[in-house]
């Protein structure tokens, strides 16, 4: 049954998600959190994971959600739910938009889809960084605001400006190395020297 649900879900997800895999993460964490297989803060990690991965994020994503859910066939059965509709569709388009694309009413649906769009990556946005700055609790926003996630985000932003040009993995290292340092040795050291 867990096979034909991730098939069934991400198949859903890929057909009636626009502007790629960003634009996808609001409904996949609907459904994983609303099926009960993940909790929110597991799919912050997925997605963190399956952007440091090679190849495209959907299929990165709906492979990690699969597997964890339902092994290796979960894994393939998810990949293949989400890349389904597209390939279809591209298909479809491929044969007539040439044609088609030139046309006003064409070009007003793209218009109005551009907007569309940041308003789904926004929306991921949002959800991302709720969990990585806010801590767990029903305290006021600025008290749950985990400003060690804030600094580490404000230090890889302002590396990536300085640096527009850096590689994406030395970006990860450097999270990670600061992420270890901050979540983890200094939590340890700081009660020793106190």
């Amino acid at each position: 049954m867990i096979l034909w649900l991730l098939f069934y879900n991400f198949f859903k997800i890929g057909l009636f998600t626009i502007g790629g895999g960003y634009a996808m993460i609001p409904m996949i964490t609907e459904v994983v959190v609303e099926h009960g297989w993940l909790d929110v803060e597991t799919v912050v990690d997925f997605i963190a994971v399956a952007e440091s991965t090679p190849g495209p994020f959907a299929i990165n994503i709906a492979t990690f959600v699969g597997n964890h859910m339902g092994g290796l066939p979960g894994g393939i059965l998810a990949t293949l739910g989400v890349v389904l509709p597209s390939f279809l569709i591209i298909l479809l388009i491929a044969k007539w938009f040439g044609k088609i694309s030139d046309k006003p009413l064409v070009q007003a649906a793209l218009d109005a889809l551009r907007p569309a769009v940041v308003a789904l990556i926004a929306a991921a946005v949002l959800t991302v960084a709720e969990s990585a700055f806010l801590l767990d609790g029903e305290a006021p926003f600025l008290e749950r605001l985990d400003l060690r996630a804030v600094g580490i985000f404000g230090v890889l932003l302002l590396l990536y400006r300085l640096f527009p040009k850096m590689h994406p993995i030395v970006l990860i290292l450097i999270a990670a190395a600061l992420g270890i340092t901050t979540f983890g040795v200094l939590p340890m050291v700081l009660p020793l020297l106190g």
